[in-house]
């Protein structure tokens, strides 16, 4: 009997999902037949849950309207997810340290014993990652305006801040004054949001650091929602090279023009870098590494022809390289 409520859990969770799912889908998913899936759905029924069979050839079952879910419906998989959620956003939002924990707390106090000693046994330490270089966490309350931006469809208008978090003054060699833009989409990647928009006076596609960035009160001013070149959110992020970014603190840091295109060194390179549209076919790198022979074999690897390297360090680290492989490639230095 345990096994069946558990399942019909499942099979209820599975169905609140925004899509509709073959009975072959589901039997596979629940691990059981068909048959099986067919006498759990009309328990359901029974039971008021109004689960509807969608006729044709992508049809199937879902759940319709007209009921209100139990509070509080996980299963396993769903548990874990919120589990390490919960214990992993303080990382890149900053302020939700305490909310988060309460929040888990809450949640696992309320949960059935079996899921509870799996949450419970579930403590998640998080540690940097020196190659992605995520922001500092970003302010929920910068994070829930955005969203809400984006959400509404309202026109925002932002400030550009520096790295340390100041506003730049009128005077100032980097002051730029205040931008309208149309918020499309949030981005989080490598630890860093990003807010993607239409600048209303370039009248161009943006890529921006949201924590790069002083949101003015909102506007509650419409806007209507534009198509974004290609389509494709992710690939536009990771493809744009001026999305605010600035060098990480390396150890060493050095420049070179690669004969690639911008778009696409700013896909490959590691986090903490920057990347500078020279032309159609050219761009600068600035990129960082614990060592200078680190830097030019961070270099290396977008295998494209390079020139204008600086320093003087990162050259010499260069022709050692070049001494240590040739030596490997003529054979001279034996395999241990």
């Amino acid at each position: 009997m345990a096994d069946t409520s558990r399942r019909a859990l499942r099979l209820l969770s599975l169905l609140a999902t925004p899509r509709c799912w073959s009975l072959s889908e589901l039997a596979l998913r629940l691990e059981v037949s068909e048959r099986t899936v067919r006498r759990d759905i009309e328990t359901l029924r029974a039971l008021d849950y109004p689960v509807v069979t969608i006729h044709g050839p992508a049809g199937g079952y879902r759940l319709g309207p007209g009921r209100t879910l139990p509070p509080l419906l996980f299963d396993d998989e769903q548990a874990l997810a919120i589990t390490v959620a919960l214990q992993t956003a303080p990382s890149s939002i900053f302020g939700l340290g305490e909310d988060a924990r309460r929040a888990l707390n809450t949640i696992e106090r309320v949960m059935p014993a079996r899921l509870r000693t799996a949450m419970e046994s579930l403590h998640v330490t998080s540690l940097q990652n020196y190659w992605e270089f995520p922001a500092p966490p970003i302010g929920s309350e910068r994070l829930k305006a955005a969203g809400s931006a984006v959400r509404h469809r309202h026109l925002l208008i932002v400030d550009t801040v520096r790295a340390d978090g100041t506003r730049p003054a009128p005077g100032d060699d980097d002051f730029a004054p205040a931008r309208r833009i149309e918020p499309h989409h949030l981005v989080i990647w490598a630890g860093r949001w990003y807010l993607v928009s239409w600048d209303v006076a370039d009248g161009n596609w943006r890529v921006r650091r949201l924590d790069r960035l002083h949101l003015h009160p909102p506007t509650g001013l419409p806007f209507t929602p534009r198509d974004l070149p290609g389509g494709d959110v992710a690939r536009f992020v990771m493809t744009s090279h001026d999305r605010g970014d600035t060098p990480a603190t390396w150890q060493c840091t050095g420049t070179a023009r690669l004969n690639l295109p911008a778009e696409t060194v700013a896909r490959w390179a590691p986090g903490g870098s920057v990347v500078e549209h020279l032309g159609p076919d050219h761009c600068r790198l600035t990129i960082g590494a614990w060592s200078w022979a680190g830097v030019a074999g961070l270099l290396a690897t977008f295998d494209a022809d390079l020139d204008h390297v600086t320093p003087v360090e990162l050259r010499r680290a260069c022709r050692r390289l070049v001494r240590r492989w040739r030596a490997v490639a003529t054979g001279s230095v034996e395999n241990a």
